[in-house]
């Protein structure tokens, strides 16, 4: 995948996450969430545009660790959701998954970009 297909993919994830946010219970628990994730998910797209726009290999490795970091965060959120029951899961799977999956890319991509 290169930097373009996976920029276009984060975004993708970034709109589904906040499509998902709407559809949250307006509880305490299901605002909480709400903003976490909504702030979290968002933030994968953003970081990721920003180490695209690097000016150093160490400072890429940051940026992709920030997003590393969120895409998990995310995850982590969508799956409280699910234990909660604030969304059903065959609404909440599919999310967890892609944020599973970002984590495993932006993971492989900071392990090449930390040995090249």
């Amino acid at each position: 995948m290169n930097a373009y297909d996976l920029k276009e993919r984060t975004m993708k994830f970034a709109e589904r996450v906040l499509r998902m946010v709407d559809r949250l219970p307006k509880t305490v628990a299901g605002q909480t969430v709400a903003r976490q994730v909504a702030r979290s998910g968002t933030s994968v797209a953003a970081n990721y545009r920003a180490a695209l726009r690097n000016k150093s290999r160490a400072d890429f490795v940051n940026k992709i660790t920030i997003v590393l970091e969120e895409a998990d965060e995310t995850g982590f959120w969508i799956e409280l959701a699910g234990r909660v029951k604030l969304l059903p899961e065959a609404k909440l799977g599919p999310l967890r998954d892609e944020a599973e999956q970002l984590s495993r890319i932006f993971n492989a991509t900071r392990r090449t970009a930390r040995n090249h």
